[in-house]
Formats: structure tokens, sequence, C-alpha cells
């Protein structure tokens, strides 16, 4: 009697066990399902958050609204036998909008003459200039005389007397905020106010020094070439030259001659997550110079060796304006059992790599 009850409690929970074991396995293809929607909602949220930053990218920045707080500055220089002021008034918030910019890792110091944010304030300077010429009845070599002359007076410091930086190029409202700086900062600032008065102006890139060059028809003095036309040199920092004239130790020396082009400034930075042979790349790609980028892309591969790579990938192309990012998604398959390592960067719309950077070399599974 007592086997038959043992027995008939053992049927019954062996039913129970049954059933729970179809309720286990309903539930986990539920919990499959429900993983496997997660997956493709998570993937569809980010390619909406991809699409969106593209586009939040290609949308021109400003800068903070000018704060009521203001820096005022005066300036009083020498030209013609006469002592000249200038006051100005450069909103605060301008100002910390350019000492908080990146400095674009180029040699193109153009980049920060032809930052558009500070046009309005370059403009109030050169009408006092022109102001000047038009009263005194200048000629235009005399009219760039008065503006290095000005230039000229500001003191001469070394960035890392200004900054906590050794190599720190300024914007020109920097420069004049900060009431001067070294030869490139002087330049920049010079080239500022000289393309705003409509002349036509390169920088001059001399050995361990920055110079401009100032072309004006029919002018004679030391010069620089470029696309049949002859640059005089203008120097910025030492008082008393004037144009065409050239220090000794500059006369002769050749330049890197770099025209006054708006251009992107492209950098990036990344981080990734690997599962097995998957690898998910997040690049952060950055506009730090003076106009939009058009049609650039992420890009990513395995260094092959020999100069060569193996399954690259790349982003769709995209938009970024100056001062935006943009982050997207890259996803490789590693090659198995090798020796390699990441290669990251950035194409522009010629499909050229312009910034790049590279991982540890690593042993794939």
């Amino acid at each position: 009697m007592e086997h038959e009850d043992l027995s008939g409690d053992h049927d019954a929970l062996s039913e129970q066990f049954e059933d729970l074991e179809r309720r286990y396995a309903a539930l986990s293809r539920e919990h499959e399902g429900l993983l496997s929607r997660y997956d493709d909602l998570q993937s569809s949220y980010d390619d909406l958050l991809d699409e969106y930053e593209r586009l939040v990218g290609s949308v021109p920045l400003s800068p903070e609204p000018a704060s009521v707080e203001a820096i005022d500055r005066e300036y009083q220089w020498l030209y013609g036998g006469r002592a000249w002021t200038l006051a100005l008034s450069i909103p605060e918030s301008l100002y910390e909008y350019y000492r908080s910019l990146d400095r674009p890792p180029t040699e193109d110091y153009s980049v920060y003459v032809t930052h558009p944010y500070d046009d309005e304030y370059i403009g109030v300077i050169v009408e006092r200039f022109n102001l000047i010429a038009i009263d005194r009845g200048y000629t235009e070599a005399e009219k760039v005389n008065l503006v290095i002359a000005f230039v000229q007076s500001l003191p001469y410091t070394s960035d890392k007397v200004t900054t906590p930086f050794d190599e720190y190029p300024r914007y020109p409202l920097e420069t004049l905020v900060d009431g001067g700086g070294d030869c490139e900062d002087t330049s920049i600032l010079t080239a500022a106010l000289l393309d705003r008065l409509n002349y036509d102006i390169v920088l001059l890139g001399l050995p361990e020094h920055m110079a401009v060059g100032v072309y004006m028809e029919g002018a004679l003095g030391a010069y620089y070439l470029y696309e049949t036309r002859k640059y005089l040199h203008l120097e910025t920092t030492s008082e008393g030259w004037r144009l065409g004239e050239s220090p000794p130790e500059y006369q002769g020396a050749s330049a890197y001659i770099y025209p006054l082009l708006p251009v992107p400034v492209l950098t990036h930075s990344w981080t990734a997550v690997q599962r097995g042979l998957r690898i998910t790349l997040t690049v952060t790609v950055k506009n730090v110079g003076s106009a939009q980028a058009t049609g650039i892309k992420a890009y990513a591969a395995f260094d092959a060796g020999g100069g060569e790579v193996s399954r690259p990938v790349e982003s769709e192309a995209f938009n970024l304006h100056l001062g935006r990012e943009a982050t997207v998604k890259l996803i490789l398959n590693a090659p198995r059992n090798e020796y390699t390592r990441l290669i990251v960067g950035i194409l522009d719309s010629d499909g050229f790599l312009v910034d790049e950077s590279y991982s540890e070399w690593f042993q794939t599974s």
C-alpha cells in the first residue's frame, strides 16, 4: 500500500517536472525571441543615433551668444610721424570660445586666419585703418605699413610665457586680448587684417619663423613667387620693417607658402570592443578647421604588413561642419591566427586617408 502511494507521488511529481520543463522551454524560447528583438532594437537605435550625429555634425556651429561682459583694450602706436589709438571691446564669451578651441594639428596656420566667427570684430579694426588712410591720403602701400606698424607695436611674447604651452598658435582675437604674441601670432593677426582690407595675402613659413606675403602690383622689394605673383615680404614682429623689407637672416631663405583658403582639418579618436573575432569600433570624428568637410568616411582595417591591409571597412559618407563632431560605428571580423594591428582613420572625399592612428600589435585567435 505504501509502495503504491509512493509510486503515485512519483508519477505526480514526474508530471509536474515535465510540465515545468515545458514551461521552461517555452520561456526560454520567449527569452531568446526577446533577446533577438532587443538586439534588433539596439541595432536600429545605434543606426538612428549615428544618423542623428552625422546630421547634427553637418549643421553649422555658432559660438555662444555674446555675454554682457566685455574685454576692453586700447592700443597706441606710431606711424607717419603721428600717434594713433584704437579702442576695441571684445565679448568675453567670444574670446573664451577661441581659447577653448583645439589647436588644429597642421602647419598651415591659414586656418586661424580664415575662421569666420571673428569677422565682425576684425571688420571694426580695419574700418579704423580705412578712415585713417582716407583722411591722410595714404597710398595702398602706406595703408599696409600703417597696419603693420600697429601689429609691430604689440609686445613680442613667447607662448610659454602667456600660455601653459610651448607651441600655441593664437586666433586673431586672442592676440589682441593677450596683448601680443610670437611671430606666428602676429603673422596670423596681420594676415587677417589685410585680408579683410581685400589685399591678396599669403602666409610665409620660413625656417623657425613666420611672416606675411602681400601681393601689390607695381610695388618693389623682397618677394616670394607663388602662382606667377610676387608676394612682398612683410615682417610682423620687430618694429620699423616696412612692406618689401626682409631682415638679413631671412634674405634668400626658402619659404613654404600658404594661401588663405578655408579648409577642414579632421581629427579622430576611437574605442574598440572585441567579442571573439568580432570587433566593434566607435570612431569620433571632429572638424577643427575653418571650412565644412564633405563626403568624408570613417575607415578601419587590419595591418597585413608590407604596406598592405586586410578586411578594410568604411562608413557611409557624411558631412561635418567646422567645430562639429560625429560618432560612427564600424564592425570588423578579424582574420584567424594572425599577428596584426588595427588601422583607423578618416577618408576625405577623394578617398585619401587624411588622419590615421594604430592599435598595439596583437595575436588573433
